[in-house]
């Protein structure tokens, strides 16, 4: 065959066999491929050539019907070829974009340098919703600089961002919007994605919210900073918070001039029997970071008496919600106690944290204060990503990406379990059934940051469990999982059995 598509004469990074020129990037040659296992061969092939660094990412690979036609296959073995590697994370493909490599090859992911804080997850101890005794906002003890495989907690798969429909809701938004419309804008935020905000709660968290209600922020971030501030201003001194839980959320708390005080979590979730006269309490109810654990019925009214009864508020991280896998959805608590709850919630996980686009919704008496700080702070967030936001719900493209992300998150999941099928009987995994990463309980014994610093010397990073305490407590390991492919994910299991196993 003499046409070919090389990087020199062509936008594709796929390449057809030359015999009298050859090619210095990718070759495939149609007639190794055994007749009966064609779609195997190509993806072995692309995939071999993603791992050597001749695709890099974002290589734009030939359309299905382009490269069936050159290489003389049906339509259908490229198509499946092109579905293996894209469920598992070497290729993605957008309408409108192409299939384009996904994956980092051979290039290592860099580890959040010294300092770094981002929100990345109640249970990311790089994020703005972490939790341990130290200040310092580091996932790791002295973490290497490069590793080859991060499995710390709450890194989405960035791959997966809807860049094609974010971009026309974008175009959309820009279309919708007037002149006046880029004055400085509302501080509780565009109205547009209020009501969409508003609409999308009363359908999949069971909360009776009206848009007046809605105040758009920066993220959980800006939400829980507002909050603490106003707090702090009405002479709170003390915030009860969830131990283990989000050390960057016990470090946010301290930030703000507050005293996270540790109320311990069970299999039923946060003991509540432990709360006191704290001015408010911050929860993880849906899934608890970073056990995984739901808060139970009894648990929630034992919290909402207790707010009622001091006038405390209960700060509800909805974190995580989601991302279900293996049980029935629960409502939100603020659906139960509106007049003590106020509900936080952001697109972090499900699009992107790069946006910074997130809502709060406070109790009604604390709505205006709460604006008033919003106002100060920032004189009102971006409109024209709020109103791209609204159209992508609108258009329910946000429920549809949300259901291709679940398939790929239990793919994910599924993967990592298998490669650990041979941790020890002594170490018990939890929070499989939701969320973005699980747990690895150890022995009373084993010192996990001594694991964690072992893993990360075979270039493997995962946080240690004790990271994530306030007070001792069991040692653990806290994996996440969603932004890794399959294969690597049951490589990286295999190793932390291995570890776990001569511990």
């Amino acid at each position: 065959m003499t046409d070919k598509w090389f990087p020199r004469k062509s936008q594709y990074a796929v390449g057809v066999m030359d015999q009298s020129t050859g090619s210095d990037f990718l070759v495939l040659d149609p007639t190794d491929a055994p007749p009966r296992a064609r779609s195997a061969w190509l993806a072995v092939r692309i995939r071999a050539a993603i791992g050597a660094g001749a695709l890099t990412r974002g290589a734009r690979l030939p359309s299905s019907r382009l490269l069936a036609a050159d290489l003389g296959f049906a339509r259908g073995t490229v198509v499946a070829a092109y579905q293996e590697l894209t469920d598992a994370g070497w290729l993605s493909s957008q309408i409108g974009a192409g299939t384009v490599v996904s994956h980092p090859g051979p290039s290592t992911i860099n580890a959040p340098p010294t300092g770094w804080a981002t929100e990345s997850a109640p249970g990311s101890a790089t994020g703005s919703a972490t939790g341990s005794a130290t200040e310092s906002p580091l996932a790791y003890p002295s973490p290497p600089g490069r590793v080859r495989l991060n499995l710390t907690p709450g890194r989405p798969d960035l791959a997966f961002m809807p860049r094609g429909p974010w971009l026309r809701a974008t175009q959309q938004a820009m279309r919708s919007l007037a002149h006046e419309d880029f004055m400085y804008p509302d501080p509780q935020g565009d109205l547009c994605l209020r009501e969409e905000i508003a609409a999308m709660l009363h359908r999949t968290r069971g909360m009776a919210v009206e848009a007046g209600h809605v105040i758009i922020t920066a993220g959980v971030s800006q939400a829980t900073a507002l909050l603490f501030e106003v707090l702090r201003r009405g002479g709170a001194s003390d915030l009860a918070v969830e131990d283990p839980g989000s050390r960057g959320l016990h470090n946010h708390v301290r930030h703000w001039g507050l005293t996270a005080q540790p109320i311990p979590v069970d299999d039923e979730g946060l003991i509540a029997e432990c709360l006191g006269t704290e001015a408010g309490v911050l929860l993880t109810p849906a899934h608890q970071f970073p056990t995984g654990v739901v808060l139970s019925p009894r648990r929630r009214q034992h919290v909402i008496r207790w707010a009622r009864s001091t006038g405390a508020v209960i700060i509800e991280d909805d974190y995580d919600a989601e991302h279900r896998y293996d049980r029935a959805p629960v409502s939100a608590l603020h659906g139960l106690a509106p007049d003590c709850t106020a509900y936080v919630g952001t697109v972090s996980k499900t699009i992107a944290p790069g946006l910074r686009l997130g809502w709060l919704i406070p109790p009604v008496d604390r709505l205006p204060q709460l604006v008033a700080h919003k106002d100060a702070s920032d004189r009102g967030s971006p409109i024209l990503p709020q109103r791209a936001l609204a159209m992508l719900l609108r258009s329910g493209q946000v429920t549809s990406h949300l259901r291709r992300v679940k398939t790929r998150q239990r793919q994910r999941r599924d993967a990592l379990l298998d490669g650990m099928h041979s941790t020890p009987h002594d170490a018990t995994i939890h929070g499989v059934a939701a969320g973005l990463h699980l747990l690895v309980t150890l022995p009373e014994h084993v010192d996990d940051l001594r694991i964690a610093e072992e893993l990360a010397e075979r270039d493997i990073l995962v946080e240690a469990l004790s990271l994530h305490r306030i007070r001792p407590g069991h040692p653990g390991l806290v994996i996440g999982y969603a932004a890794n492919t399959p294969d690597e994910l049951r490589d990286a299991g295999r190793v932390i059995a291995d570890v776990l196993s001569r511990a």
